[in-house]
């Protein structure tokens, strides 16, 4: 899944945040899918769960601010669902933590990263790049 410019939300941050999110779950889903031996397996899901809670923090806070400066009127609904992945991503990351690699964790991660892509970033963020074009144009 490469990054489209039809994701943009026209927030430069924002856009290139999300362009970095779209490059590490690329590089990450990859790797998962490979034949790779397990020691750089686990060095790119350590990468990738690092970065990943890290992510979840300061993006979500970025675009939330940014929702609350332009009066976005779902930002409640929005900040649910970015709750609930922080709230994924802790939960997995703590589990890799305790368990070490798991492939059924791991193939579990990647695929709500995947569908996080396709229906948050392309979809559900989408309607504030919309909300703030109409209300730049009233």
């Amino acid at each position: 899944m490469f990054w489209k410019d039809k994701y943009e939300v026209g927030v430069e941050l924002i856009d290139n945040q999300h362009k970095e999110l779209f490059g590490r779950v690329e590089d990450f889903l990859k790797v998962v899918r490979s034949t790779t031996l397990g020691a750089e397996k686990d060095k790119k899901v350590n990468e990738t769960m690092e970065f990943m809670k890290a992510y979840v923090v300061e993006h979500f806070c970025d675009e939330e601010e940014y929702q609350l400066k332009i009066g976005y009127p779902d930002y409640e609904k929005h900040k649910q669902i970015h709750d609930n992945m922080v709230s994924f991503v802790l939960e997995v990351s703590e589990e890799y933590e305790k368990s070490g690699y798991n492939d059924a964790l791991i193939q579990k991660f990647a695929g709500r990263l995947l569908t996080w892509l396709i229906n948050h970033v392309a979809a559900e963020d989408q309607k504030i790049a919309d909300y703030a074009a109409k209300k730049e144009g009233m």
